[in-house]
């Protein structure tokens, strides 16, 4: 298995990148490839590591030159049409030449999921790819979808959502028949606009037919009880629901750690809850559970968190390598073939 790693993308890069590869690779049993300016992941191997060459590290990783870069402020369509040489249009082409398995990349949202949806393809009876980010939830994982791809939905949308999240929890995690709810301000039918009341409508009539375990809408403060495995959204109210729950995990780790540090006495009492207070701090960290995967394209390709840092890096390679084995790409283009003949 090959690994594309955009190295040139993200806020932090080319320095997390790196690290996270290096972090990753004694962990998984592909090949990395670090895409991007030579020149300049060579000098941060020497610095980082002290090494003249990328392969004294490991023989799997490896390092794939371009000469540009897309950065966060281009426009993306015009992006993807004239950086021919970035390093995220080489990741897109050398994963559709089938040179790698998977792409990721912390890069441009919009060029990433234009290039991906452009240049990879979309899978046959699919309308709208969507972004699917994993967050924690009571001892166990909830998967968002849409969380920032399509800002404006139609409720055939919303439907496909929860079809290709089933089958990506199926197929990666083994969870048999996942629970899906449909992210809204009420439980009740008649709640919600019209996008979400005509949405619940289809989900409830076509559930049965396409596999869909719906239970209905979902209130967001019960999006975390353990009861629930996908919640669906259009790309706008998930993305605010994904920033919210960063930026409420972000306040209790920095308001518990304030509390703990206050004084001598706060810090001996808090010393026998240590391991409770350790296991809540990482089941809280968002960074414990990789990228969001572009669910709806031909090939594997994951949108890491453009802020992300090495830690995070590491989490979202090993991620992707576990979204490859399972065949999940594979099984949704079987399942939309499937619907197809049959419409």
């Amino acid at each position: 298995m090959i690994i594309l790693l955009d190295a040139m993308g993200g806020d932090n890069a080319p320095d997390a990148t790196i690290k996270g590869a290096v972090k990753a690779i004694n962990d998984v049993k592909a090949h990395v490839v670090l895409i991007g300016n030579e020149e300049i992941i060579k000098a941060k191997i020497k610095e980082f590591y002290g090494k003249n060459d990328i392969k004294e590290i490991s023989d799997r990783l490896s390092i794939h030159p371009t000469s540009e870069t897309i950065e966060m402020c281009d426009i993306p369509t015009q992006a993807i049409k004239h950086k021919k040489d970035s390093s995220m249009v080489v990741g897109f082409n050398m994963l559709k030449e089938g040179k790698g398995d998977v792409f990721i990349s912390a890069g441009n949202s919009g060029a990433l999921l234009t290039g991906a949806t452009l240049l990879v393809g979309r899978i046959k009876g699919i309308d709208r790819p969507a972004l699917a980010g994993i967050l924690p939830s009571y001892k166990s994982r909830l998967l968002l979808i849409d969380c920032g791809s399509n800002t404006n939905c139609k409720p055939i949308n919303l439907l496909q959502f929860a079809e290709m999240a089933s089958i990506y929890l199926t197929n990666t995690f083994g969870t048999k028949s996942p629970t899906v709810g449909l992210l809204n301000i009420g439980t009740e039918e008649t709640k919600g606009n019209e996008l979400i009341k005509e949405s619940y409508q289809l989900l409830k009539e076509k559930s049965e037919e396409l596999g869909i375990n719906f239970v209905g809408s979902v209130e967001g403060r019960d999006a975390f009880s353990g009861k629930l495995d996908i919640l669906v959204a259009d790309g706008f109210t998930g993305n605010v629901f994904l920033k919210t729950v960063e930026g409420v995990g972000k306040l209790v780790k920095r308001t518990l750690t304030e509390s703990i540090k206050k004084n001598v006495f706060t810090m001996l009492g808090a010393i026998p809850a240590m391991p409770s207070i350790n296991a809540l701090s990482k089941a809280m960290d968002y960074k414990e559970y990789g990228g969001a995967l572009f669910l709806g394209v031909k090939k594997p390709v994951v949108k890491a968190h453009g802020s992300s840092d090495e830690k995070l890096f590491e989490f979202t390679i090993k991620q992707a390598e576990k979204f490859v084995e399972n065949k999940a790409v594979d099984k949704m283009i079987e399942h939309f073939e499937k619907n197809e003949k049959n419409t």
